[in-house]
């Protein structure tokens, strides 16, 4: 059985000699579908501490999340950690949605803001009668059941936020309003992942911060989708894949890369490692087999 709502996600986290965790999303077909429970089916056995499933912007994939979530928690022995966001939403279809949840047997919740149905980049305008930040969202669902709570964190910065301290005073307060642990955004340097925890911790808080890995099979992609997020793609990295011209060259090269830094941020202290899946096992395996992870 998936693990119950008892135990917080930071115990969680400790109880291990590391966190592996696995990002999913809501397929869009049938065939997707089966391709995302294979990808479970493949990496349930290394016994992950949670599998999270995004949510479509504007609550655009609810009913596929809530549902997705709720299987899991049912038909694995996975602990699924279910998004939510402010984006589109009424603070009422929120508590709506929190109930939905609970009643599924998901008690686990990564709360966030959530980027603007326009993209990433565009400012962000609150839903009438919505949430405006993370933080009440946080606030919201640990008044509203018994769950717990993950948020994001963003090791180059918000891309908002007016400084790295001012987004660190975000993630602060974000853990003091009753948030349990931290996933970051995708980056591509240990070190800034280092700087913000140092930022946490001189700031009194203990939050487990557990750094996204987005495996590295394609340059150009990754630099569009690191636009995106405010996630710039070193080019020492650029330089490495792109010496390769053959495909499996790119990805065999971005494969060491991502491993690279996985073992930088494992001796670097992370109390784990957190897969951007994209509903897919091979790449996450073959990073697995270079860090001799084994099921």
């Amino acid at each position: 059985m998936a693990t119950g709502r008892g135990r917080s996600m930071s115990e969680l986290i400790a109880a291990g000699q590391r966190s592996i965790s696995f990002e999913f999303f809501p397929p869009r077909d049938e065939a997707g579908a089966e391709q995302l429970w294979r990808a479970i089916s493949d990496l349930e056995p290394y016994q992950p501490t949670f599998v999270s499933v995004t949510y479509g912007a504007g609550g655009s994939t609810r009913d596929t999340t809530i549902n997705l979530t709720g299987r899991i928690a049912a038909e694995t022995s996975l602990t699924p950690v279910a998004h939510l966001t402010c984006v589109g939403h009424t603070r009422a279809e929120i508590e709506g949605i929190l109930d939905a949840y609970a009643a599924a047997g998901v008690h686990h919740l990564m709360a966030l803001r959530g980027d603007p149905q326009e993209g990433p980049n565009a400012a962000w305008t609150p839903t009438e009668g919505g949430l405006d930040h993370a933080i009440d969202l946080v606030e919201l669902a640990r008044d509203r059941g018994d769950f717990r709570i993950g948020v994001a964190a963003f090791p180059e910065g918000h891309p908002s936020a007016a400084s790295l301290d001012a987004d660190a005073d975000v993630l602060v307060a974000k853990a003091r309003a009753g948030a349990e642990f931290a996933v970051t955004q995708m980056f591509f340097r240990a070190q800034d992942y280092v700087d913000l925890v140092d930022r946490v911790r001189a700031r009194g808080v203990d939050l487990p911060i557990l750094p996204g890995i987005m495996p590295i099979l394609n340059v150009r992609a990754l630099q569009r989708q690191g636009e995106l997020m405010g996630a710039a793609v070193p080019q020492e990295i650029v330089d490495r894949i792109t010496r390769h011209d053959d495909p499996a060259g790119v990805r065999a090269e971005g494969i060491a890369i991502s491993a690279e830094l996985c073992e930088e941020l494992l001796a670097a202290g992370a109390p784990g490692l957190h897969f951007f899946t994209l509903n897919r096992s091979k790449a996450t395996l073959e990073i697995f087999e270079r860090l001799r992870i084994s099921a």
